[in-house]
């Protein structure tokens, strides 16, 4: 079941599908693939290197590390483009949920940042039962916490 949000600005617009739970799932999974290269080489070849070297860097900075690029892609493409490769292939995009237009920088940190525990959730199976069974739009905690949502075949946003 999609729903559809409409924008309040404009009666012209037309009101947008919001993105199933399955297409946002695989859009995910695909996710997975460029997330992995992007990892490989900011945070993982560096680690290699310093390792060579003889510097070992202690684990919780490894993390850390790797958290802040990956927040610096994610936050940098949602916020820039609204949507990564994987949501471009899926014909997703982020959007804010109550205009509709582009989420603001403010906005996509918080997602990304509420989004390690709510995937959390999702491996363990609870984020997916919550998106399917408890929220009304079948959207993922972070996403409502964030004030965004993901719609499918985004038409042509207008950006601030």
């Amino acid at each position: 079941m999609n729903t559809a949000i409409s924008h309040p600005t404009a009666a012209a617009r037309p009101a947008v599908e919001l993105a199933s739970l399955r297409r946002r799932l695989a859009a995910m999974l695909y996710e997975s693939l460029p997330t992995f290269g992007v990892g490989a080489v900011t945070w993982f070849a560096p680690l290699v290197f310093l390792h060579g070297l003889g510097v070992n860097v202690p684990g919780g900075l490894e993390w850390l590390a790797l958290f802040l690029i990956l927040g610096v892609y994610f936050v940098f493409v949602w916020h820039k483009l609204g949507q990564t490769l994987a949501m471009q292939t899926w014909r997703l995009q982020l959007v804010d949920a109550t205009t509709g237009r582009a989420p603001t920088l403010r906005q996509c940190i918080i997602r990304y940042v509420l989004a390690w525990p709510s995937l959390l959730l999702i491996v363990s199976g609870v984020g997916i039962l919550w998106a399917a069974y408890v929220d009304r739009d079948r959207q993922f905690v972070h996403d409502r916490l964030a004030g965004t949502c993901v719609i499918f075949d985004p038409p042509q946003l207008t950006r601030r």
